[in-house]
């Protein structure tokens, strides 16, 4: 999820560059509704490679691909771009009709993506570069345009306040999962984080996606919750009733007074939509990875030196609105 929104900024600086540009885009099906938001996109071509690879050789699993590969090939296009520079990506970029562009060997995630591109663009290594900057280098690069200004994600979705918390109340949200166990950060340091903007007035909702970060973040709730010094005007800390979808999240955290999260696909789609952000590296570096936007936020942490306590309360009051 986070290429998926990484790359939102490309569809911006294109269509400013190149006004009467018709972009498509390929993308993995669980993300189609969320590139859907971004007006510049004409269509989304749904991938859904993890749901083919489970049942190889089912006849609606050949169906699926069968559509795909329509859908990929029913236009030539003057340039066909693989930022993600991996095999599969590649892959499909070569099934598509028109000028392959990537990057080379060394600057690829996997080098034998190269082999697919009719041509290559030369660049820093892919954990050298921020995403986001990298993303828009290469489009511009290939497509002959200067790229400038801070990026731009070209998403405006409506305004949606989480179900689980009093109306007319300032909220945080707060992303304490990640899909790597080595990207987490201490649940008591979370707890701790909940506890200091509870007694601020921010009230707060724990994202999840599923039962082991459901069940993580009703720890969490709960400890604030059954903290003898919390005072009954505090604000409440609540743990969402169901995982919403992306385009719900993305106007939840639209709304959001703050939002605190570590390095995690929710935590980008936070910066597209315009929402102060906290994000919190463990065993990644911002140097790669970290947040670009026009909006308030803070990268706090590195590889190996993650943020304190401190560090990420007094930045979340910094920039809550």
């Amino acid at each position: 999820m986070g290429d998926v929104v990484h790359n939102l900024p490309v569809v911006s600086d294109i269509r400013l560059a190149r006004p009467d540009a018709e972009i498509d885009w390929v993308v993995e099906d669980a993300y189609a509704d969320l590139v859907a938001l971004h007006p510049g996109v004409r269509q989304t071509i749904r991938y859904a490679g993890r749901r083919w690879r489970r049942a190889p050789f089912a006849s609606s699993t050949h169906a699926q691909v069968r559509a795909f590969l329509r859908a990929l090939r029913a236009e030539s296009y003057d340039a066909v771009l693989d930022t993600q520079s991996l095999i599969k990506s590649a892959v499909v970029t070569r099934m598509a009709r028109g000028v392959r562009f990537g990057w080379t060997g060394p600057a690829c995630r996997e080098a034998a993506a190269s082999w697919f591109y009719d041509w290559r663009v030369d660049a820093p290594r892919f954990d050298q570069v921020v995403a986001v900057e990298r993303y828009r280098d290469l489009a511009a690069r290939a497509l002959g345009y200067t790229r400038e200004g801070p990026p731009r994600y070209g998403l405006e979705p409506a305004v949606q306040r989480p179900a689980e918390l009093p109306p007319a109340v300032p909220y945080a949200v707060l992303l304490t999962a990640t899909a790597r166990t080595e990207k987490l950060w201490p649940e008591a340091h979370w707890i701790a984080v909940a506890r200091a903007l509870s007694a601020r007035g921010c009230a707060c909702v724990l994202a999840w996606g599923n039962e082991v970060e459901r069940e993580r973040a009703q720890r969490v709730a709960a400890a604030v919750g059954d903290d003898p010094s919390s005072a009954s005007s505090h604000a409440p800390v609540r743990v969402a009733a169901e995982t919403y979808g992306l385009v719900q999240w993305a106007g939840i955290l639209a709304g959001a007074s703050v939002v605190v999260g570590v390095d995690t696909g929710l935590v980008f789609l936070a910066a597209a939509v315009g929402a102060p952000v906290v994000s919190i590296y463990v065993a990644t570096s911002p140097a790669h990875v970290g947040v670009m936007t026009m909006h308030p936020h803070r990268n706090l942490g590195d590889a190996g030196a993650p943020p304190s306590v401190r560090d990420v309360v007094d930045a979340a009051c910094a920039l809550m609105r």
